[in-house]
């Protein structure tokens, strides 16, 4: 919390007049729910238009909201992304299109966040108490496997679909047909980027009870992988809500072929949380990823119990 602390004050800090208004956003803005994970600009200070020095606060800034694997993922998107557009363009990109907000003021006694949004990247953290919330989070990778250049053949989410693709074929008959729920993947993420997930758009699928203990150890790795990009004692807190709500109630569903290189899709379901992936577009090499807490998005549950405690004191 410290690290995070001191990146939020030094960026914020170094802003001239004009990058503080850009930089500077309420917690209280009706907007907080607004997001996006397509090209094009978005509200805040961007990279590109930061010093040297602040750069690196924004960097530090997200690898604090982030474990070890949280953090290659975020800052591995915005590599990506500098392939992509250097695919596109053929041209060396020396900018980085990704915008940041400081929510309220850092290390107050009032809650308060950031966020970072761009192409494929999309992170919001909210701090409250102490504790800290880094929901929604989206993670993309286009190209999802680089085809050339001193980085042929890294695959950003190949963890997350590996993962996902051994569990699938180590399932038998019955357990394939509740688990597949269409030969043909949706285009997209189906909670695309809704302010507020809906986790009766996604289908059921399997249940982790229907399961035998080997692949019951590939689904709990498959989640953990998720809830371990956020810091370990917010992706501790996570799992330990998971198993209290009952393991059994987790779900997996696939769609889409099942060998390497096809398009395809799924998703997990939980009482309080939901993570959809898809690798449908280019022919199969654009992935999405995303991390949705069904309380914590935006920090919500925090806030709530924010504001219900400061409400007790007030009245005591």
């Amino acid at each position: 919390m410290s690290q995070m602390l001191d990146a939020a004050r030094a960026l914020v800090a170094s802003a001239d007049p004009d990058q503080a208004r850009m930089l500077g956003e309420p917690l209280t803005d009706p907007r907080l729910r607004e997001w996006t994970y397509l090209p094009g600009d978005r509200p805040g200070l961007s990279l590109t238009n930061m010093s040297h020095d602040q750069r690196e606060s924004a960097l530090a800034l997200i690898e604090s909201g982030h474990g070890p694997i949280g953090a290659e993922l975020a800052l591995g998107a915005m590599q990506v992304e500098r392939i992509r557009r250097e695919i596109t363009t053929g041209e060396p990109i020396d900018n980085d299109r990704y915008w940041f907000r400081i929510m309220g003021e850092p290390g107050s006694d009032e809650p308060w966040g950031w966020r970072v949004n761009g192409h494929h990247l999309a992170v919001h953290v909210v701090v409250a108490d102490g504790r800290t919330s880094v929901t929604p989070h989206f993670i993309g990778s286009e190209p999802a496997e680089i085809p050339s250049g001193p980085l042929a053949g890294r695959r950003l989410l190949g963890p997350e679909e590996d993962l996902a693709r051994e569990l699938l074929s180590g399932l038998n008959p019955d357990q394939r047909g509740a688990a597949v729920f269409s030969a043909t993947p949706p285009d997209d993420i189906l909670t695309r980027a809704d302010p507020i997930a809906d986790p009766d758009r996604l289908p059921e699928g399997l249940r982790y009870g229907d399961l035998t203990a080997h692949q019951q150890g590939l689904l709990e790795r498959l989640v953990r992988r998720y809830l371990d990009r956020a810091p370990a004692d917010y992706a501790e807190q996570c799992w330990a809500e998971a198993a209290e709500a009952g393991l059994d109630r987790i779900g997996f569903a696939w769609a889409g072929g099942a060998h390497r290189g096809a398009r395809h899709y799924y998703c997990i379901t939980a009482p309080d949380f939901l993570i959809e992936y898809d690798n449908t577009q280019n022919g199969g090499n654009h992935a999405h990823s995303v991390w949705r807490h069904l309380r914590h998005d935006f920090g919500a549950d925090l806030l709530r119990l924010h504001y219900a405690n400061r409400h007790r004191a007030d009245a005591g």
